[in-house]
């Protein structure tokens, strides 16, 4: 018999009671400053350090509830494809890896779609979760996109994406990789509705899914310090042999150089699409039941396509393109001036 465990000890929590287990989850070190945040706090500052402002990864339904007008909106099910069409194993068998992504995150795919209102105007929301699979794009995910396309076109809404991948999935070969012409005929179908896509970049935004339909939208918007770009910083200074910027790839960046409109912090982004949709929608007074503006005002008109470009004082400016030909001059610059009979 122990006498100092069995006697001693439980003497001594009698006399100071028992010391309550503190948990080890209630902080959060900061990516950036690395400074201890308080998990209630933090999630009350929609996952943005309220130290240096740093944007942390948000899972999914968050996000979704953040766009959306009071956080509703309805949940559009992705469409069924074929499970592991390759075969695929590497380490593990790939059918192996998607149930075990799909019971972490509850979800069939890396992908899931919204119907709701932003600023009062209907909006179609397809986000990635970055949690399934690094929100690689494959099969699924392209026919999700697809889906939210068409979506989009039967209610006459805005389409927005928001893509948070690695890129293409690879265990799908080169399905993966059909599924970027898929994503851009979805995305052209909206437009030839005259409807808005919106693309909202969040980190990261790299490989397949942003040589596709990530940088095709009619406005761009984006998450302050979010990486976005193709290949890797050191895949490409090892291909141009120089020494990248160390802000290189970043939302700030493409913002300096024509590629991002703007960069919106997580908590005015309701806000600020929803101000976007309401000038893009605009109803014809004529009551054409299509949100389409009245051709000649800013946004997208019925023929044509609107094209965003960084202004001088830092926001967009709308320029209007159209399928209107030009007039052709009475004499062509290679042609002399006529002269006049008699």
């Amino acid at each position: 018999m122990n006498w100092l465990s069995n006697f001693i000890r439980p003497r001594i929590r009698s006399i100071v009671g028992e010391q309550k287990d503190v948990p080890d989850n209630l902080w959060q070190k900061c990516d950036a400053c690395e400074g201890m945040l308080f998990h209630k706090e933090l999630k009350a500052n929609l996952n943005v350090c309220y130290h240096c402002g740093h944007h942390m990864g948000i899972h999914v339904k968050q996000r979704l509830e953040i766009l959306f007008d009071d956080g509703r909106y309805d949940k559009i099910p992705l469409p069924a494809v074929p499970v592991d069409p390759l075969k695929f194993k590497d380490k593990k068998r790939y059918a192996d890896r998607l149930k075990e992504s799909q019971a972490k995150t509850k979800e069939n795919d890396a992908l899931m779609i919204g119907r709701g209102k932003i600023g009062g105007q209907m909006a179609v929301v397809a986000a990635f979760d970055f949690s399934f699979m690094g929100g690689s794009m494959g099969t699924g995910v392209g026919e999700g996109l697809v889906k939210a396309a068409e979506t989009a076109i039967k209610d006459h809404a805005a389409l927005i994406v928001v893509p948070a991948s690695g890129g293409a999935r690879m265990q799908e070969g080169a399905l993966s990789l059909m599924q970027m012409p898929r994503t851009i005929i979805a995305v052209d179908m909206v437009k030839e509705q005259g409807l808005p896509y919106i693309v909202l970049l969040t980190n990261p935004t790299t490989g397949g899914v942003s040589a596709s339909f990530a940088m095709v939208g009619d406005i761009h918007i984006s998450e302050p310090g979010a990486m976005i770009g193709f290949a890797g910083r050191r895949v490409i200074e090892e291909t141009v042999r120089e020494t990248l910027p160390k802000e290189f790839q970043t939302a700030e960046y493409l913002l300096d150089h024509g590629m991002v409109d703007m960069v919106v912090k997580r908590a005015d982004l309701n806000a600020t699409i929803g101000k976007i949709l309401g000038l893009l929608m605009m109803r014809q007074t004529s009551g054409d039941p299509k949100n389409t503006l009245p051709d000649g005002a800013g946004g997208l008109s019925a023929g044509g396509k609107m094209v965003t470009s960084p202004g001088r004082s830092g926001g967009t400016r709308a320029e209007i393109k159209t399928n209107v030909k030009p007039r052709e001059p009475a004499n062509p610059p290679h042609e002399k001036p006529r002269r006049a009979a008699g």
